[in-house]
């Protein structure tokens, strides 16, 4: 027991001697200096409280139009690149909901060639793809994919058509 202590006082002894409290206490170090310092009072109106996501998740899905030529081809293949990245591992590369996530839902993923999905507006399928709907257990992917991908993935599953 004596023999740890005198290991532990002269460790402290070797420490204070060599400098390691140097920066003392961590307030007191450059990397956290920086943050105690008061955050500026912002004027009002400078931050905006409404607008982007807002209006596009409460505007109805019928009145939404894409700012992208939907029948463009350009604009369907940059889509399809995006539908590879985001939506293939649950709906699939046949689009029928048996993706390599997909296959383990119960009920599945919706086939995006079918009826009900291709009779919907591109501003429904847009709200659907970003916002999810109640009840369902789409993931809302406003916050992973971007507004124009979004209009863009919307445009790819639009242009494959209702399944024969």
């Amino acid at each position: 027991m004596k023999t740890a202590v005198k290991w532990m006082v002269l460790s402290v002894l070797v420490m204070g001697m060599t400098g390691c409290s140097e920066y003392g206490r961590m307030r007191e170090t450059p990397g956290v200096k920086p943050h105690e310092e008061p955050l500026l009072i912002m004027r009002e109106g400078v931050v905006p409280f409404d607008g982007g996501e807002e209006i596009l998740r409460n505007t109805p899905g019928e009145a939404l139009s894409s700012p992208l030529n939907m029948k463009d081809a350009a604009v369907a293949a940059a889509g399809a690149k995006e539908y590879v990245n985001y939506c293939i591992h649950c709906h699939g590369k046949n689009y029928d909901g048996y993706g390599t996530v997909g296959q383990s839902f119960a009920p599945k993923p919706d086939d995006l060639r079918e009826a009900d999905v291709q009779g919907m507006s591109d501003g429904e399928l847009f709200q659907y793809i970003g916002y999810s709907k109640p009840k369902s257990r789409h993931p809302a992917l406003a916050t992973t994919v971007s507004i124009i991908d979004r209009w863009r993935i919307t445009a790819y599953i639009k242009s494959l058509g209702i399944r024969p």
